[in-house]
């Protein structure tokens, strides 16, 4: 079944990535030497053609190494060229190695980075040809993976609705084993076929592919049980926790001397590689844009001081990451105001508060420009949460469960919550959502989304008053 057809299958795809490797290194050379290049080369062909018989290996290694072989039901196409990015980013390291290690100084560099370019976008389509064949097999109803569920809970209904709603996935859900719950009851057209006790008694009469343990939160005192029936079975078996409703989070476990541990949200930033990535995304990121707006900037500084007495600069304090305050710096756009009055109001729509070009600047966002010196200063980043006062912070996160999650990360200039609408004048709740996703689910892409729909969509706001 499945298990016997997926090794069949990950025989053939590795034959496949060796001939797009093959395909893609010869078509960098064609490029190179007779498009770019019109001479030969200080090496002969012979040269460059046997460099290939090492490279495949070494790359068919990688693509092992960095989980392009795993089944691709659920995973994502994100994730899986940011698999093949990273790959050949090591591999094209390794040979430019192997090359300063044996002094082979003339083969062709440039020949290197085409092949790195056009490989990654032949893998990509490679696999993406793939999953668009494999996804519409399964439509049709063959190559499925059927399951059986232990246990009736929130958790398995929940597992049942992404099932029903994603049939390119291929799974097939046999039915539901439960003590509490009537056989013959239905969710959906899974049917409940019997108690947990007739496992052993189904299992021989199935070909079942998995086992997915269910069970509600109050029988988990039968975990150990049902996971011993199931291993008696040989069949796979995996765990749906139905903690949702208790832990409505992205939790991961860690694995401390044999111990397991749970750790109740998955916060990517806390890795200390991902952080510096950010970071110097963050450096380069602000220095770039000060001086791609400095223009904007002087020209604010001018019409400042023409249209309204005050400081050109406003500073207000805001709280950031692990909830310790900083200056965020704005474009004075409003009359200069008491501090007590600044700290706990909001700007209405026609605050008398806000000058003419402060409106403007508001409107297309050019106030929030300082905050690139907030960035380089590392109190801010581009990406991230937006910053609140204090007195708004302390009544949020009386109000708002899981308010205060999000000064786990640095605060942003602009975020996953303002380029989805959610500025100015608008739902808190749903903010935090999006930041919640955001928080959970950063990678340096999303990031890069997220300046680049800031571009298209974030700089106009509607609700900036």
């Amino acid at each position: 079944m499945i298990k016997e057809n997926q090794k069949h299958f990950n025989r053939l795809h590795v034959v496949l990535d060796a001939f797009v490797i093959i395909i893609a290194y010869f078509i960098a050379w064609i490029i190179k030497f007779l498009f770019l290049d019109e001479s030969v080369g200080a090496l002969p062909f012979r040269i460059y053609a046997a460099a290939i018989l090492p490279i495949v290996p070494t790359y068919l290694l990688l693509y092992y190494l960095f989980s392009l072989y795993t089944p691709k039901r659920v995973q994502g196409r994100r994730l899986e060229m940011w698999n093949i990015v990273k790959a050949n980013t090591v591999g094209i390291a390794l040979i430019l190695g192997a090359l300063y290690l044996i002094k082979m100084m003339h083969f062709s560099r440039e020949l290197l980075a085409i092949f790195y370019f056009v490989n990654i976008l032949l893998e990509t389509g490679l696999r993406n040809l793939i999953r668009y064949f494999l996804r519409s097999m399964r439509k049709k109803g063959y190559n499925l993976k059927h399951i059986l569920l232990v246990g009736y809970s929130h958790a398995a209904e929940e597992y049942i609705d992404r099932i029903i709603a994603n049939p390119q996935w291929g799974y097939k859900i046999r039915g539901i084993l439960d003590d509490h719950v009537e056989a013959g009851t239905e969710y959906k057209g899974v049917k409940v076929l019997g108690r947990i006790a007739n496992l052993m008694v189904i299992l021989p009469q199935n070909r079942l592919d998995e086992i997915a343990i269910t069970l509600g939160l109050n029988e988990y005192y039968r975990l150990e049980e049902i996971v011993a029936l199931c291993e008696k079975s040989g069949v796979h078996t995996k765990f749906i926790p139905d903690y949702n409703r208790v832990i409505p989070t992205k939790p991961y476990t860690e694995d401390i001397l044999g111990l397991p541990v749970i750790n109740i949200r998955h916060v990517p930033l806390t890795n200390t590689y991902y952080a510096f990535l950010k970071r110097l995304m963050d450096i380069v990121g602000s220095i770039c844009a000060i001086v791609i707006f400095s223009p904007v900037m002087l020209f604010s500084v001018v019409m400042i001081k023409l249209t309204s007495p005050g400081p050109l600069i406003f500073k207000q304090e805001r709280v950031g990451l692990h909830n310790r305050p900083f200056m965020m710096y704005k474009f004075r756009s409003m009359e200069v105001q008491a501090p007590e009055k600044e700290k706990t109001r909001w700007t209405v729509k026609d605050d008398p508060r806000v000058t003419g070009f402060g409106k403007f600047m508001r409107k297309t966002s050019i106030d929030e420009l300082p905050q690139l010196f907030n960035v380089l200063k590392g109190e801010m980043s581009l990406v991230g949460p937006r910053p609140e006062r204090p007195f708004f912070v302390e009544k949020f996160k009386e109000e708002i469960p899981r308010y205060m999650i999000k000064h786990q990360v640095r605060p942003g200039i602009t975020g996953w919550a303002q380029v989805n609408g959610y500025r100015g004048n608008t739902s808190i709740r749903k903010r935090i959502e999006y930041d919640l996703y955001y928080i959970e689910n950063w990678t340096l892409g999303l990031d890069i989304k997220i300046l680049i729909l800031t571009i298209f969509k974030g700089f106009i706001n509607k609700n900036a008053y």
